[in-house]
């Protein structure tokens, strides 16, 4: 008689003498692991919308946090109606009120990302302005003129110098970095397609001022809220330190310029992973200190 287990053959009996002969099948199991080293999104800045402090053209800083007046609202409104169609996936805003609550009327207009968290982050804070904290702007230019400096370096006393609010920006950096790919990417995987595009490092034409230019065939979607000082610092390094390229008609004075309130600015950033954590191996601008959305409002500068 013959007999069948799993994983053999049948054995036929032997000459005399000789044992039965056992036919073994060996199976081999290869466990395939794709490891995702490049993860790409899109970093959308915003500065906060209007509040009364800077409609008299007083400096807030840190230390004065004052809430959006009733443009500021409006601003924040116009910003939040721009944007409603592209879905943020990660939402940062400054712990200062007039941060928080442009982030949040932005978030109540956008439908599908009015449920993402509002990570707040005393690493966006606006430059501190020390003694001229809430006192006129003018102020701060007199204080300069004396010191013989230009006013958009001047460091009054007790306030931070451009290189502190650089550093501050880079450390923001670092933790938005991790915190993408620990939400994205997953047991080695993205939880989005792996196929994101990386942004082209060549001049690209300027865009045509739709909310998702540059970004529609991305599926990731940073929101950081923050202030002009930090904005401008902020973009001063992504385009001098970290190699940003720029759309194509983009005048090195716009990119410098003060970012109006609610203004946007746009990146793509693609991020190496690797054993020292996430890098920006690639940064392109999209766009700078977009204001399209106010165009309809009044008194809105």
């Amino acid at each position: 008689m013959t007999s069948t287990s799993c994983g053999t053959q049948p054995h036929e009996p032997g000459r005399a003498g000789s044992p039965s002969t056992l036919l073994l099948r060996s199976v081999t199991t290869v466990t395939i692991t794709i490891t995702i080293t490049m993860l790409s999104f899109s970093l959308t800045l915003l500065r906060h919308g209007e509040t009364q402090y800077n409609k008299d053209k007083l400096l807030q800083g840190q230390g004065i946090d004052t809430p959006l007046s009733e443009v500021g609202k409006r601003q924040a409104e116009a910003a939040g109606h721009y944007l409603q169609d592209l879905r943020f996936t990660n939402v940062f805003a400054s712990n200062l009120q007039r941060a928080i609550q442009t982030a949040e009327i932005i978030l109540r207009n956008n439908v599908q990302s009015s449920n993402v968290e509002i990570v707040l982050d005393p690493l966006l804070r606006e430059r501190g302005f020390g003694v001229a904290e809430g006192r006129p702007k003018e102020d701060l230019k007199n204080m300069a003129n004396a010191a013989g400096q230009a006013c958009r370096d001047f460091t009054p006393p007790g306030g931070e110098t451009l290189k502190e609010v650089k550093t501050r920006f880079q450390k923001f950096l670092k933790s938005m970095f991790q915190r993408m790919i620990d939400d994205h990417c997953q047991a080695g995987q993205l939880a989005c397609p792996s196929t994101c595009p990386a942004p082209s490092v060549s001049p690209q034409p300027m865009v045509a001022g739709l909310a998702d230019d540059g970004v529609a065939d991305l599926p990731i979607h940073a929101l950081v809220v923050s202030h002009g000082a930090y904005i401008r610092v902020a973009v001063r390094h992504l385009v001098d330190e970290l190699h940003c390229s720029l759309p194509a008609g983009l005048k090195m004075n716009h990119i410098y310029s003060a970012c109006p309130n609610t203004g946007i600015c746009r990146f793509i950033i693609t991020l190496d992973i690797g054993e020292n954590g996430p890098q920006p191996s690639v940064v392109h601008c999209v766009f700078i200190n977009r204001r399209d959305h106010l165009a309809t409002l009044k008194d809105s500068d």
